[in-house]
């Protein structure tokens, strides 16, 4: 097993160009717990971050409001349930990229396009995987970014599922895929589909291109691909 150390590893603030100084520092503290530094005092960690105490003791303060760490009733500091609660949705997002990008990456193969799997973030949506067709001219979403939940095929498909009401997204629901042209960019086309886990739906899979190479059989490919990730993620795919 391995040996508790009494020495906490330096974690000297270090504040980025760009951030904010008050969460770089309560970052620093947490990234002071180990599976060796366990428990931290006050003192320990003033030292090993370089922050006053009191300084250190108001970001302890928010992170424990924050369920990310928690003060024993000896004083010491341990890390909080909400670090659990990130982990396990780090867990099921590595869990979910290993079964969605080979579909992905399929997708792209068969149509030479770019592929990605959009999910909801708030009242956007998040391009949380993408395989970029190798063809010089294609659209530049990247992984992480936010598009309007109003604009795209993407994003009137969820909108669809989870209860939109109107022609459109009946059309949509009937089908189990869209394809539009020019609705978020006017050269982008695009085609998605709904992918559902066992919980119900999940997110949709996207292709796009320039809109002349749009093609209709491309509709039944992008269709397809979303079945076969919903059938792997053990939800039900409408026939």
């Amino acid at each position: 097993m391995p040996r508790k150390s009494n020495k906490v590893g330096q974690g000297k603030i270090s504040l980025s160009i760009d951030g904010v100084a008050a969460v770089d520092k309560a970052l620093t503290i947490l990234l002071l717990f180990t599976p060796l530094n366990q428990e931290l005092t006050l003192i320990q960690i003033s030292l090993a971050t370089g922050l006053y105490k009191s300084t250190a003791l108001r970001m302890l303060a928010s992170l424990e409001n924050a369920g990310l760490v928690t003060k024993k009733m000896d004083g010491k500091y341990i890390l909080g349930p909400s670090v659990a609660a990130l982990h396990s949705a780090y867990q099921a997002n590595a869990s979910l990229e290993n079964i969605a990008m080979p579909v992905l990456k399929m997708l792209m193969e068969s149509t030479q396009e770019s592929a990605a799997f959009y999910v909801r973030h708030g009242e956007k949506r998040l391009c949380l995987f993408r395989v970029d067709s190798n063809q010089a001219l294609r659209d530049h979403i990247k992984t992480g970014d936010l598009l309007p939940l109003d604009k795209g095929a993407g994003g009137k498909v969820l909108m669809a599922f989870e209860g939109a009401t109107g022609k459109i997204f009946s059309k949509i629901r009937e089908d189990m895929v869209l394809a539009i042209s020019g609705d978020r960019v006017k050269e982008i086309a695009g085609i998605s589909a709904p992918v559902f886990n066992n919980q119900g739906l999940l997110g949709v899979i996207t292709l796009t291109m320039p809109a002349y190479r749009m093609l209709d059989k491309q509709q039944k490919i992008v269709r397809d691909s979303a079945k076969k990730l919903t059938e792997l993620l053990g939800g039900t795919f409408k026939s």
